[in-house]
């Protein structure tokens, strides 16, 4: 009787949990007939913010596979003084407010930021700029690369590469032919992570970027406007978010699990 309840228990939790996310996303989808979806995806301000958000999210997540893919490397093969430091430190973008993310970026890079003085005497400005938005995206999304890629760097056999040093190749080699090529599912699996957290941020960019129509107002901004003014649009811009976000976590589990599989 103990073990029946327990199942129970366990398959209430799972059917709650699951009509908790199902539910929300359900009626979201069933609220707009398909017919009015396809003709709110020719307004203005959809096709702007659908291209804005294209284009930033793949330049966050570029410079996110650029700045940590060998960040993840470095933390998952040596040890040095501050590492756990570091990596609490990188870490922080996932459970920091992206509000006080996005306000931190400000003051970091505001013309009177820390940063920001030095780009004023080279004539720049970065916030709220498109350039703003891409390194928001690129602030809360850097985690959930350096992350999963960490962890598989970690758990590969250190035989593989002890076996290329033993053949006189040096590290560099051997982390382009080693290493990197046994990472791959790890770094397809941060990178989806990653471009799925840009695509959907938020509160930094606001806060950091503004809400500039055609400038700085990706998707999520968008569907904040219009959820004030047209709620079919802020739907179909939602829903068009929820389609590319399914997406790529489709993708993701359908890569994991495999052909065949």
């Amino acid at each position: 009787m103990a073990a029946v309840a327990v199942r129970a228990a366990v398959g209430l939790a799972m059917a709650l949990c699951a009509a908790l996310v199902v539910v929300p996303l359900l009626a979201l989808t069933l609220r707009v007939p398909l017919r009015t979806l396809a003709d709110q995806l020719g307004q203005r301000v959809v096709i702007e913010a659908l291209v804005l958000s294209a284009q930033a999210s793949l330049s966050a997540t570029a410079a996110v596979v650029a700045l940590g893919l060998p960040t993840a490397y470095l933390l998952a093969t040596r040890t040095f003084p501050g590492k756990k430091v570091v990596e609490v430190v990188l870490d922080l973008p996932m459970v920091l407010p992206p509000t006080v993310a996005g306000l931190a970026l400000l003051l970091a890079f505001g013309r009177a930021g820390l940063a920001g003085r030095l780009l004023q005497l080279f004539g720049l400005s970065i916030p709220f700029t498109t350039l703003a938005v891409v390194i928001a995206q690129t602030f809360m999304a850097l985690p959930f690369f350096i992350g999963p890629v960490r962890a598989g760097i970690a758990s590969l056999d250190p035989r593989a590469q002890e076996v290329a040093r033993t053949l006189g190749a040096t590290e560099w080699y051997g982390f382009w032919r080693v290493v990197l090529p046994l990472s791959v599912p790890a770094i397809v699996a941060g990178t989806a992570m990653a471009g799925a957290r840009a695509l959907g941020e938020f509160g930094a960019t606001i806060t950091f970027a503004g809400n500039l129509p055609g400038v700085t107002q990706t998707m999520p901004l968008a569907v904040y406007v219009e959820l004030q003014r047209d709620l079919d649009t802020a739907i179909t811009l939602s829903v068009l978010l929820l389609l590319v976000s399914f997406g790529l976590l489709l993708a993701l589990r359908m890569g994991r699990a495999g052909p065949g599989r």
